[in-house]
């Protein structure tokens, strides 16, 4: 309950008699992912209107020879003495379709998901605007532009992940064989399934920093634990990036590198949030 105290004196809303009860924080939530989802729907619809154009330039793409990833790696593998080490030729496997729906219920999804990752930061605004009324003046200081600096960690996440991890994941999953006898024949929805999971997987992880700074102010994490278990989190990020990237190491030092940098900015904003936790407070 004492988010909803938080909310009422914030809202200005003192006297016990006026004050709003659980169902009216219920209800203002409601609205709150009911204008969510009405702006996922718009989204949605946008993209299924144009649904053959988004699904044959956008999500096929990493399926074609051409696709810029393909052709930036190469050439810059090229152009630093590597050769062709850096260049990955994409899997040569039709995708299939194989249930009666199965293309129908695919356009239904990557709609419904484009349109979410299109209203993400308007349904961040509508979540931090019911948020906001319960942290008192210190607390909005420290997190000016979060709306915009959290859009904009999202979309670098799912750009990262749509152009670096997702092709390179798929061209090892559907190249990865234990017999010679044993033929991949993956279907477009795990394509699909694929390209969106690390999409928006990465969108999610590209958040930490904002994460782990709220988790500092509130007391959870510090930098000194974040620096005690960074090797741990070197390690872990450098063998998920060997695991989905050709065998080569500039490649896997590519992928991995944002990963790390996020580690870093993340330990930064958590000290500035200790040291100001631990400087002596002026008496009034």
């Amino acid at each position: 309950m004492a988010l909803i105290d938080r909310l009422n004196k914030r809202k200005g809303i003192e006297d016990d008699n006026e004050e709003m009860s659980f169902i009216d924080h219920l209800e203002e939530l409601r609205w709150v992912i009911l204008r969510s989802v009405i702006a996922c729907i718009v989204g949605a619809v946008v993209v299924g209107v144009f649904h053959k154009l988004f699904f044959e330039q956008v999500i096929m793409a990493p399926s074609r020879p051409d696709f810029v990833t393909y052709k930036i790696m190469c050439k810059f593998g090229n152009f630093i003495g590597l050769g062709n080490a850096m260049c990955i030729e994409p899997y040569n496997i039709k995708l299939q379709s194989n249930t009666m729906v199965g293309q129908f219920n695919m356009a239904f999804t990557f709609s419904f998901v484009a349109g979410f990752i299109i209203a993400f930061p308007y349904i961040f605004w509508e979540i931090w605007r019911f948020v906001k009324p319960a942290l008192n003046d210190k607390e909005l200081s420290g997190v000016r532009g979060v709306i915009f600096w959290v859009s904009l960690l999202f979309f670098i996440g799912v750009g990262f992940g749509f152009f670096f991890l997702a092709p390179y994941a798929f061209n090892f999953f559907a190249t990865f064989s234990l017999s010679s006898q044993i033929q991949n024949m993956p279907t477009v929805q795990d394509y699909l399934d694929l390209l969106l999971t690390f999409t928006l997987g990465c969108g999610l992880a590209f958040q930490l920093p904002i994460v782990l700074y709220f988790f500092g102010k509130v007391g959870i994490v510090t930098a000194s634990f974040l620096k005690k278990y960074f090797r741990h989190a070197i390690v872990a990020i450098v063998i998920i990036a060997a695991i989905i990237t050709p065998p080569d190491g500039l490649t896997q030092i590519i992928v991995a590198t944002p990963l790390i940098i996020l580690y870093w900015i993340s330990i930064l904003l958590v000290g500035k949030v200790n040291k100001a936790d631990a400087a002596p407070k002026e008496w009034s």
